[in-house]
């Protein structure tokens, strides 16, 4: 067979089997570009501890700058595209005045962010800290940013989330599951995290969109914080149990349910499985 021929075949199945492939690739995110931004936000978050970078004291405002304003290029261009493809799904408006408006909505969004870390790198400070705290094998904090998976899935969490939050489309999800990929944790971008949170060892954590975490929460590996229906009419729901100050959730532990909530201080043992509240302070091991 021709190589003309596997081509045609390939190009017919692009007519056959629509909706996994797009020719307009300016109208749709680009994950690649999500991904580097990434990492220059990782550089805000950790100066001189990520990609490469030689950073000195004359030198910190210059590498700074230069992040940031990758940042408000790529950024806000992946943001419209979103913005863009989601208008146009509805179909409701001229191309030109989409792409116009979602520019605007898209820069005005990502300088909301930037102007955001400051608090994100607070919270991420006191994730650090929980972090060495909650874990005898932790030496110090450098060994915690360079190489602890579950640090780099909280502070993606938290930079997607704010884009979330915002009512960005598909990019936060791009975020989330770019890490999932590399930690083997996965976090919705809707999951509502406190302060102070620690995961160990990581993989195989699932929390789901809908899940709202205090302060203070340690968790282990295997833990699903999920749904006890996958419906999709419950979409709009609450579907994810919540998770009170001060609890701790060991390995392979099973938690589901929009009403489910797991009161202050307590602990959940290891692969257990719960679908009922349990009041503050309990020690569960059923």
């Amino acid at each position: 067979m021709s190589i003309d021929i596997l081509i045609d075949n390939i190009m017919n199945s692009y007519e056959s089997y629509g909706g996994i492939n797009r020719s307009g690739a300016e109208n749709f995110p680009n994950r690649q570009n999500v991904v580097s931004v990434l990492q220059d936000l990782q550089s805000l978050i950790f100066p001189g501890f990520k990609y490469d970078e030689d950073i000195e004291p004359g030198n910190v405002r210059y590498v700074t700058g230069l992040h940031v304003n990758r940042i408000i290029s790529i950024l806000t261009t992946e943001i419209q595209k979103a913005l863009v493809f989601v208008v146009q799904n509805k179909g409701t408006e001229d191309n030109k005045v989409q792409s116009s408006h979602c520019f605007g909505l898209a820069e005005k969004t990502v300088f909301a962010l930037l102007q955001e870390i400051p608090e994100i790198r607070r919270k991420i400070q006191l994730d650090v800290k929980a972090t060495v705290a909650g874990d005898p094998a932790a030496q110090n904090q450098e060994e915690v940013i360079l190489s602890y998976p579950g640090l780099e899935a909280i502070v993606v969490h938290r930079l997607a989330h704010f884009l979330y939050t915002k009512g960005v489309p598909i990019i936060p999800r791009i975020m989330s599951e770019h890490v999932h990929g590399k930690t083997g944790i996965d976090i919705h971008p809707g999951a509502s995290i406190g302060e102070s949170f620690f995961i160990d060892h990581g993989t195989g954590i699932v929390i789901g969109e809908t899940t709202v975490i205090g302060n203070n929460v340690k968790i282990y590996q295997g833990v699903t914080l999920g749904a006890l229906s996958v419906k999709k009419e419950l979409q709009d729901k609450k579907r994810h149990p919540t998770v009170e100050d001060n609890v701790t959730i060991y390995a392979g532990a099973t938690i589901l349910g929009g009403e489910t909530v797991i009161g202050k201080g307590s602990t959940i043992g290891g692969n257990t499985w719960v679908t009922k509240s349990v009041p503050p302070g309990t020690v569960f091991t059923k």
